[in-house]
């Protein structure tokens, strides 16, 4: 049999440095070979290791979790409550309002003509009397001249109506006084009616100087309104006029007007309430609080002055006023306003929103008796102001009620309670 080292060695036996070569290789080979085992074995005992401590693991956690399931499950369920309250006996409602002038006019010219100055322009605060502007009126002022002449006129034609009247009754008493004979009974009897006569023509001329008079007084007072003046205190919204403008006398359609003046000091607000408020405002000077939007220097109260005592056929609102001053003209004709108006409230439980349940029976509340067990109860709402639900009926101030209500929470199941901090008012 052939050596595999002369097989591969075609030159010969090999020689002794070949025979070591060959023995350091074989001894590197197997102890490689052996490392590399050892080190998957050991790999793979590690990963077993770990794969069977997470198993233990797992299978320990899923144990406590159905144990804590279990238990949860068994406990009654967790809810939060509130204590109702007595609603309060003053009830406020908050509503829309819109502010208007104590007094507002427009003012027009009473006479024909153009205007001569102008003084003051929106904005301008006025007192009552102010001179608001002139105007120049020449066809007045020579009515006026005219009318003045006529008196005088008139004034001559009584001097010589007395002059007449005067002879007629001198010539009148000589003919009476003339003996028996002397004159007939008929030129006494003329004698009388022409005394008559001048009598009634002084008495005309008299008369007709007192219309003159009065014409001329007319013509005089129209004069005084060539200074168009303020009839109130107040502050002017709106100006017409300008410098040459020519105006006319009256306040018809046609005619336009000089200026616009309203008395923002006091000032009205009128709210229109609705009608379950209706009987409780016509009865009470209920007090109010007029804010403009949130600032808080911009509230200012009063007391309802007036109501229409008159539901509006189409809103089915009541026409409410309130008077309040406005001293530093915080609010403005024409403003929009927030009105909360303070009333006698009918006994009631409040409630918050979160509390209701709106179901086909009607409106309900979850109460909880001191065992533990929830009752569904149907309840009548009184009002509703956004934040706080009156309840007419069906509830009693201290019960315990379920906010947040969960759907799986039936009626006759007991849960337990969580109190809220804070109680329902």
């Amino acid at each position: 049999m052939t050596d595999k080292s002369e097989i591969l060695d075609p030159f010969g036996e090999p020689d002794d440095e070949s025979k070591a070569e060959k023995a350091i290789v074989h001894r590197v080979s197997t102890g490689t070979g052996w490392r590399l085992f050892r080190t998957a074995a050991i790999g793979a005992a590690a990963l077993l290791g770990g794969f069977i401590y997470t198993h233990a693991e797992r299978s320990q956690s899923d144990g406590q979790l159905a144990e804590e399931a279990a238990k949860t499950a068994a406990e009654p369920p967790t809810v939060e409550v509130l204590t109702a309250t007595s609603s309060d006996p003053l009830q406020t409602i908050t509503l829309p309002g819109e502010a208007a002038a104590w007094d507002e006019t427009t003012i027009y010219s009473r006479v024909n003509g153009y205007v001569s100055k102008w003084f003051v322009d929106i904005g301008d605060h006025v007192v009552a009397g102010q001179s608001l502007a002139t105007i120049e009126t020449p066809e007045l002022d020579a009515e006026l001249v005219a009318a003045k002449a006529k008196l005088n006129v008139s004034v001559a034609q009584v001097a010589v109506k007395q002059s007449q009247a005067e002879f007629a009754q001198i010539t009148e008493a000589r003919w009476r006084d003339s003996p028996k004979g002397v004159v007939s009974d008929e030129e006494r009897d003329s004698k009388k009616a022409a005394k008559a006569e001048a009598d009634a023509n002084l008495n005309a001329a008299r008369a007709q100087v007192q219309l003159e008079q009065a014409e001329v007084d007319r013509l005089t007072a129209l004069t005084g309104f060539k200074t168009v003046k303020a009839p109130f205190a107040g502050t002017i919204v709106q100006r017409h006029i300008n410098t040459g403008d020519l105006v006319t006398a009256g306040s018809t359609a046609n005619t336009s007007s000089l200026y616009r003046l309203a008395q923002e000091n006091p000032i009205r607000v009128f709210v229109h309430a609705p009608q379950n408020l209706a009987a409780r405002l016509v009865q009470d000077n209920a007090t109010a609080e007029v804010a403009v939007g949130d600032q808080a220097n911009s509230r200012l109260s009063g007391k309802v002055a007036r109501t229409a005592k008159s539901l509006d056929a189409n809103s089915r609102t009541l026409r409410t006023e309130i008077d309040l001053p406005n001293p530093k003209h915080l609010l403005l004709p024409g403003m929009y306003v927030r009105v909360s108006l303070q009333i006698e409230g009918e006994e009631a439980v409040q409630v918050p929103p979160a509390a209701l349940q709106f179901r086909s029976g009607g409106p309900q509340v979850a109460v909880v008796d001191e065992k533990g067990i929830v009752e569904f109860r149907d309840v009548a709402i009184a009002s509703d102001d956004g934040n706080l639900v009156a309840i007419r009926s069906g509830l009693n101030s201290g019960d315990r009620i379920i906010v947040n209500l969960s759907s799986q929470i039936v009626n006759g199941a007991k849960v337990k309670m969580h109190e809220l901090n804070v109680a329902a008012k």
